[in-house]
């Protein structure tokens, strides 16, 4: 099961994480430096919950969790 949310399509993008090293040139270094980068994923906040369908039937679905505080989705 992709972990993609049913109703707004929100699924986990790339991204990564940058660590640096040195002082800053504002508190008085040279400079900080990009030492490594290491991929990552954001993942979305999936809810697996019943829903109720506009039939008046319930489905269990992935549903973000951006999706039920805006509304979007009537639990059932």
């Amino acid at each position: 099961m992709a972990r993609i949310c049913a109703i707004t399509g929100r699924r986990p993008v790339k991204g990564s994480i940058i660590n640096r090293k040195g002082q800053s040139k504002k508190s008085g270094g040279i400079g900080t430096h990009v030492t490594t980068i290491t991929k990552r994923k954001f993942r979305p906040n999936l809810q697996r919950i019943r829903v109720k369908l506009p039939n008046g039937g319930t489905k269990r679905m992935l549903v973000s969790v951006k999706a039920l505080k805006a509304g979007l989705v009537e639990k059932a």
